[in-house]
């Protein structure tokens, strides 16, 4: 097979950079995952307790995973394809449905999430597979991946069937399926592994896929607030310093982000002599920076709902951990990018995480206010183009 041979194949994009932009198909995909990413931030907000922030990690990271392996095949495969195009539109279905149950997929509609959880996984990779001629060099790649989302798939049909108390173990495990096998390739028996080296992506595609899922995910922060002053029966002067509080920290937060320019981040991928193994990094930081960011909007739904209240316990821990979070694969995403390491973001986690330690006896708005401020510093301090240093990981 020659190395030209794989992009004549009817599903695959043409070359060309015009090929390699990001389709109107996933600008329409992504719009499912604004109601799941509210559904998930405000099943935190109405369980914010140990317990209740693991179970949403569950659920965020099988989120991400679904996104995360939909965005790897529109990054090889056309979504302008009718056939690729009807199974990216059952899989927003099947992805709403996951959003609805969402809220009580650790009680009566488990088992509903799962089916959809697994249906999509599963039947994204099946469809690649029977439609790739053996031969296809991707083919081998998409037997391996299909194997590990059955895997995985049983553990959560098993955790949808199983009583509550029993979710948590299975369905973690089948997210820890789906996340360590890349990493060992999905080596399976009989079938071998996948190498990074061997995939070839798109950086373009890859850079601006994770950029609108984080405009979406910040979305979320900016519904918080202009939902909750919507709701607020009296204005006050407390209700707008919340508001502007947490309308300030989401501009922060795209600030430091959109400061590492997407030129930089699809220079770090293309110039790479591992393409893929870096668009797998993008991924696994966009996954952590994306969760900072959802916490955040949990704690900015709380500064709005009763801005006066103590910060004392559960809502300094948001409060604080969401921005911390959230700078620190900040911090991690640049370097990454740029081989530049912000020293000015360690020090702001650092300091982040000493207010929360120290306002927990002020006013949520108050530390909020604290909060806010030295993020904004922050933002300033790290502005400026920084360019990479030297060659790309």
């Amino acid at each position: 097979m020659t190395p030209q041979e794989p992009s004549l194949h009817p599903l695959m994009r043409k070359p060309g950079a015009d090929n390699a932009r990001v389709m109107n198909e996933e600008l329409f995909f992504d719009l499912v995952y604004v109601f799941l990413v509210t559904q998930i931030s405000h099943g935190l907000l109405h369980h914010l307790t140990v317990l209740g922030g693991v179970q949403t990690l569950i659920l965020w990271f099988a989120a991400w995973l679904g996104w995360q392996y939909t965005g790897w095949v529109t990054n090889w495969f056309d979504p302008r394809v009718p056939a690729l195009r009807g199974v990216l539109f059952l899989t927003m279905a099947l992805a709403l449905i996951c959003g609805a149950a969402a809220p009580e997929a650790f009680g009566e509609r488990g088992l509903v999430f799962a089916l959809c959880y697994v249906t999509m996984q599963v039947g994204r990779s099946a469809f690649i597979v029977f439609n790739l001629p053996a031969s296809h060099p991707l083919a081998p790649n998409y037997r391996r991946i299909l194997g590990w989302g059955v895997i995985a798939g049983g553990f959560w049909i098993a955790g949808g069937l199983a009583p509550p108390e029993a979710r948590v173990p299975l369905w973690a495990a089948g997210v820890i399926c789906e996340y360590l096998s890349p990493m060992f390739g999905f080596w399976l028996p009989g079938l071998g592994r996948s190498y990074t080296s061997d995939w070839t992506i798109s950086g373009k595609h890859i850079v601006e896929r994770c950029q609108l899922f984080v405009i979406v995910a910040l979305g979320e922060t900016i519904m918080a607030s202009g939902l909750s002053l919507a709701e607020s029966k009296q204005w006050s002067w407390i209700e707008f310093g919340g508001f502007g509080a947490s309308f300030l920290c989401t501009l922060a937060m795209w600030w430091l982000y959109f400061e590492t320019s997407s030129e930089e981040a699809e220079h770090a991928i293309s110039s790479s002599s591992d393409p893929g193994r870096m668009g797998a990094y993008f991924h696994y930081l966009h996954v952590v920076l994306i969760a900072g960011i959802i916490v955040t909007a949990v704690a900015m739904n709380m500064l709005l709902e009763n801005p006066i209240e103590d910060a004392k316990g559960a809502p300094a821990l948001v409060m604080t951990l969401g921005p911390a979070v959230y700078l620190l694969a900040s911090t991690a995403y640049r370097w990454v990018a740029t081989r530049r390491l912000a020293v000015s973001q360690l020090i702001g986690v650092l300091l982040l995480l000493a207010v929360g330690f120290v306002g927990q006896d002020l006013a949520l708005w108050k530390l909020a206010f604290c909060e806010t401020t030295l993020f904004l510093i922050i933002s300033v301090l790290c502005s400026g183009k920084i360019k990479p240093s030297g060659p790309a990981l």
